[in-house]
């Protein structure tokens, strides 16, 4: 877990999120007690900001196929297009404005499930110009979903952070899922693990 701040708006965000992605594993009664404190906190104007936080979710690519050593642009194995459809459902109640993805088969369909359900359409970019001046100006106060690789995706939450905070993913593990929000120069991030069994 990342470390909290004390900040009502911060530390409400990520509790709801916490809550809510618990609930979608294992705690589906709790949807009507998260949407009533959403409206709590909106009466009590915790959300009474000049601007609104940017918001992201960092996964790597699900289970790619390892068959063919000399493939560079493998496609997913079905555990991993099972996985790719489980993110769907993980992120159902989170309405995303955007969606990026890396150039690559895996990243591309690990985003297609949640992309078709919510109507967008994928955006790409370069894991070699993470956290660009365009994507910066696209995502400002956006929820945004970012698709990417075992070491990109931690260098680019770093890179957000401006701290070098996460290390790269083990390339066993395709459950990591990084909650980074903005807001103002207060940034904040908590790492979740969603594990998906077929």
């Amino acid at each position: 877990m990342g470390e909290f701040i004390v900040e009502p708006i911060i530390l409400t965000y990520h509790l709801l999120h916490f809550m809510y992605f618990r609930d979608s594993l294992k705690y589906s009664v709790m949807k009507k007690y998260i949407l009533a404190f959403i409206i709590s906190c909106i009466t009590l104007n915790f959300y009474a900001q000049e601007s609104s936080p940017s918001t992201y979710y960092f996964i790597r690519h699900a289970e790619k196929d390892r068959s063919d050593k000399t493939n560079k642009n493998p496609e997913l194995t079905e555990k991993g297009n099972n996985r790719a459809k489980n993110w769907s459902i993980v992120f159902e109640n989170v309405d995303f404005d955007l969606i990026y993805s890396t150039k690559y088969n895996r990243t591309i369909q690990t985003a297609e499930p949640t992309a078709t359900k919510q109507n967008l359409e994928i955006q790409y970019y370069s894991p070699s110009h993470l956290n660009d001046e365009d994507f910066n100006l696209k995502t400002n106060g956006k929820t945004v979903l970012v698709v990417g690789h075992s070491n990109t995706t931690p260098q680019f939450v770093n890179d957000i952070l401006g701290d070098l905070k996460y290390s790269d993913i083990d390339d066993k593990n395709n459950a990591n899922l990084y909650i980074l929000t903005v807001l103002g120069k207060t940034k904040n991030c908590v790492l979740i693990k969603v594990p998906y069994k077929k």
